[in-house]
């Protein structure tokens, strides 16, 4: 039997996925300074007395034509929403996408968290190497074969690449990331990412580390949440609009 999280048939966890964020109470984007409409369609006068409002007669005093950053909408840094949607609009995923998602995770907690996936999934990788005959111990430049090197790169990459990917899809944690009380969350809509998003997320991490010193790729990955700002991404959340929230 599938232990494959249900999904709505686009690769997306169900709607009622408990982390996702509800929808906006105000969809429409509309000014909640608009005036008010009477039954027959014409702008009622705020000011009463037969008196036109203030201005050309013909537009509300405070309506929504006024043009950021007066206009409703959430001026940047939080407003410029980097992934494509609308700064100043009111629909769903405009304005801060951290709006009603739990507070980003400190780098200090991701890096533990990171560490106990790496010593956890190395050691696994460490005894599939053995038994297929790739470990290779030696220090000695002359001695080294990247043969068997590469061997266990692939083996190690494909195992971090699994674990991510898998356990990340059911709750959006690690064994790592559930001990520091952290998530990784989608960006737009703070719903645990689906299996597609997450194999992303963990390709973009893990595959460099076939070619390249795995801690040197890792610190720029990783790090590189560090300055990004504001939604603190490594270039791996980056590929996956993903980001790593606490849970406590």
């Amino acid at each position: 039997m599938s232990t494959e999280p249900p999904t709505d048939g686009s690769g997306q966890p169900p709607d009622d996925d408990p982390f996702r964020k509800p929808p906006p109470t105000n969809p429409g984007g509309a000014s909640p300074y608009d005036a008010p409409q009477n039954p027959y369609g014409t702008p009622q006068n705020p000011y009463g007395g037969g008196q036109p409002p203030p201005g050309d007669g013909n537009q509300p005093p405070y309506g929504g034509g006024t043009p950021p950053p007066y206009g409703g909408g959430t001026p940047p840094p939080y407003g410029n929403d980097p992934y494509g949607n609308d700064p100043y609009g009111g629909g769903h995923g405009a304005g801060d996408p951290l709006a009603g998602m739990p507070p980003l995770a400190d780098n200090g907690r991701r890096f533990l968290a990171r560490l106990i996936d790496l010593i956890l999934v190395g050691i696994v990788s460490g005894l599939l190497a053995w038994l297929f005959g790739f470990a290779d111990y030696s220090v000695d430049a002359d001695k080294i074969e990247y043969g068997k090197q590469f061997g266990s790169g692939v083996i190690g990459a494909v195992l971090y690449i699994g674990y991510d990917t898998i356990l990340q899809s059911r709750t959006g944690q690690t064994l790592g990331k559930r001990l520091m009380k952290l998530r990784v969350a989608n960006l737009d809509n703070g719903a645990t990412p689906s299996v597609q998003t997450n194999l992303v997320r963990a390709a973009v991490l893990w595959l460099p580390t076939m070619f390249c010193c795995a801690c040197i790729w890792l610190i720029i990955s990783g790090g590189w949440s560090l300055f990004d700002k504001p939604y603190r991404q490594g270039l791996h959340d980056k590929a996956a609009k993903t980001v790593v929230v606490s849970t406590g």
